[in-house]
């Protein structure tokens, strides 16, 4: 039985709030939003609920969608990463989902970070639920927070970091653990990942994952993550760009192995003996997967990856000569998998 409480005008007309069947919008934006919602969206359909998916044209979000073969519709494409473009991505995006969305009788719209779906139904008087675990972003939180009715995070990000944004105990919706221990709760790796990228098993195996910045050897934005990248060269090392740049970048130099299209990420980094990434979601992949993982990340860390760090399940990279580039020992570790059944219902209670 799903709860809202009471109906807003714009929700399907003279249907009740409390009901079995529902339907559910979710907007995806970047590549590790697919991973994320998938249970979520696989979880409301097996429940008998319509699931409706947006998406951006971006980094791999339409690659990941197809490879999971979810239904989409393709909206929108990244502006750069200037206040400026960002804010006039907003609002034609928004505005481009409203078009596509009103007259749907949609009765939630759901959102791992994506203010674009915020905004939009907040516009169209549609009850909505967000979703994050880094919480320094603070233009984008001060955006989908306010407009959200639910914000779901990690147990581990204290509401007083919140409350800046907007969330009160009534939004607040906080669940154990990370993310990745409820999407990857079903998942076994698949070794025909090693084949289609050429890799060696009996040889040591790296993955690297580029941070946001759009040069990966200019130096003054991201020193750390160049280093890194010329002491592995020449080893069995697979690097996943963000963007076209990256990749030609990469390309240019030569020496690393660079997926061509979206992969099967997770079995690839079950399979490495090493992962190291300037971003989030990946690192913690590798933690919920038992990868020994290195966050090469220069920004003010999240309550997440503090808590990782002083548990000693991932550790801050702050000298490239501190990587050990070889072959594990694979002890058996126990991996902890959380039910999605239980992430989904705090979208919508």
């Amino acid at each position: 039985m799903h709860t809202f409480g009471h109906a807003p005008a714009g929700v399907r007309a003279g249907r009740q709030l409390e009901c079995s069947a529902l339907r559910v919008w979710v907007d995806l934006t970047n590549s590790p939003h697919v991973l994320v919602m998938r249970p979520v969206i696989e979880t409301l359909r097996a429940r008998g609920d319509e699931v409706l998916i947006t998406a951006r044209d971006f980094a791999q979000t339409l690659g990941l969608l197809e490879r999971f073969q979810l239904d989409h519709t393709a909206i929108g494409h990244h502006r750069g990463g200037r206040l400026a473009a960002k804010g006039v991505g907003l609002v034609q995006r928004s505005g481009a989902l409203v078009r596509w969305a009103s007259g749907r009788r949609i009765d939630l719209a759901l959102g791992h970070g994506s203010n674009d779906i915020s905004v939009a139904a907040k516009l169209l008087r549609i009850p909505s639920a967000t979703a994050f675990d880094y919480e320094w972003a603070r233009q984008q939180h001060a955006i989908n927070c306010r407009l959200a009715a639910r914000v779901v995070v990690p147990d581990a990000i204290p509401l007083d970091r919140l409350a800046p944004y907007g969330v009160t105990p009534a939004k607040w919706r906080p669940y154990e653990g990370l993310k990745e221990e409820y999407y990857l709760a079903d998942f076994e790796p698949d070794p025909a990942v090693l084949d289609e990228l050429g890799i060696d098993p009996a040889q040591p195996l790296a993955i690297v994952r580029t941070p946001p910045a759009v040069s990966l050897y200019h130096r003054f934005e991201a020193p750390l993550f160049t280093q890194v990248l010329q002491r592995l060269k020449g080893g069995q090392v697979v690097v996943l760009p963000r963007t076209p740049e990256q990749r030609a970048e990469l390309a240019r130099e030569g020496g690393f192995i660079v997926p061509e299209r979206a992969i099967d990420a997770q079995s690839l980094i079950a399979y490495a003996d090493l992962m190291i990434s300037a971003g989030g979601t990946m690192n913690r992949e590798a933690v919920a997967l038992g990868t020994p993982v290195w966050t090469t990340f220069e920004g003010r860390l999240g309550a997440v990856d503090e808590a990782l760090i002083a548990s000693g399940r991932m550790r801050r990279l702050e000298r490239a000569e501190d990587v050990v580039f070889a072959k594990r020992t694979h002890a058996a570790t126990e991996r902890v998998r959380r039910d999605p059944a239980v992430f989904t219902d705090l979208f919508l209670r």
